[in-house]
């Protein structure tokens, strides 16, 4: 199962190679694990912590942070990639959470094979922006491509999100290999979601943290196990954060667990 075969691109591993220590990315190797929502939890979870967040959508082919924030908002990426705005003027506030919000272009692929020159523009401005915030969550799209890659260079931390599927952790481990490859001794952390029980998802992590230590020689630590919960769904419905709506369900606070134990770190 653990055996994907990706050769990293050499002009990645030299370009860019500086990383924010308060740049946070939320990679998951594949779709349908719950990146986003992590994503979008976590910033409201270290927002409600006194710091200063913003939440990046660098999802370049199919953002859609704002559609589970319920916004509509009036620049994006794809503004700031032609040239038309900065990232800061790009910005917008999410009152309700207490952080800021760079949407994406929600619903477009048109930014996903965007020219290197133009991804390594986009990851200094990055660079810059965050440096105006406590911490920035920089939601990567799922898979392996070479503009995800390249934003994930920015962060000191990635954090990757799984599920007990093979599906899910065959794409996780794809991903760990391959930013292993190209920046030995990146800070990668694994998120286990939608565990049945913690000790289930204490189980999956093993399985992925196996793999990795025996064909990687690596052993990326556990940032934790956030429980199956159905007000997860309810709450993407209503287009609310769930700390909002459902503040003391058990995914809320084990994201919460998580923001802290990261602070912690830090």
């Amino acid at each position: 199962m653990m055996t994907t075969k990706i050769t990293p691109e050499p002009i990645l591993a030299r370009a860019g190679t500086a990383r924010s220590h308060n740049i946070l990315a939320v990679a998951s190797g594949k779709g349908g694990v719950g990146k986003t929502w992590f994503a979008i939890t976590l910033t409201h979870a270290l927002a409600r912590r006194g710091q200063k967040a913003l939440l990046f959508d660098g999802d370049l082919g199919l953002a859609n942070v704002d559609i589970q924030l319920g916004l509509m908002p009036k620049h994006d990426l794809g503004s700031v990639m032609a040239g038309k705005l900065t990232l800061n003027q790009a910005t917008m506030r999410f009152d309700d959470g207490g952080f800021d919000v760079l949407a994406g272009r929600s619903g477009s692929g048109s930014l996903a094979n965007i020219p290197l020159s133009k991804l390594q523009s986009l990851t200094d401005d990055l660079r810059l922006t965050a440096d105006g915030y406590d911490k920035t969550v920089l939601d990567l799209g799922a898979g392996v491509e070479k503009s995800i890659r390249s934003l994930a260079r920015c962060a000191g931390t990635i954090l990757v999100v799984t599920t007990d599927e093979p599906t899910a952790l065959t794409d996780a481990y794809a991903f760990i290999k391959i930013s292993a490859a190209e920046a030995a001794g990146v800070d990668i952390r694994i998120v286990v979601n939608a565990a049945n029980s913690v000790r289930e998802g204490e189980r999956t992590y093993n399985t992925l943290l196996k793999a990795c230590q025996g064909f990687l020689k690596i052993s990326p630590p556990l940032a934790g196990v956030i429980r199956r919960d159905t007000r997860v769904r309810e709450a993407i419905r209503n287009q609310t954060p769930i700390l909002t709506r459902h503040p003391n369900a058990e995914a809320a606070l084990d994201v919460e667990a998580i923001a802290d134990r990261l602070l912690a770190a830090n």
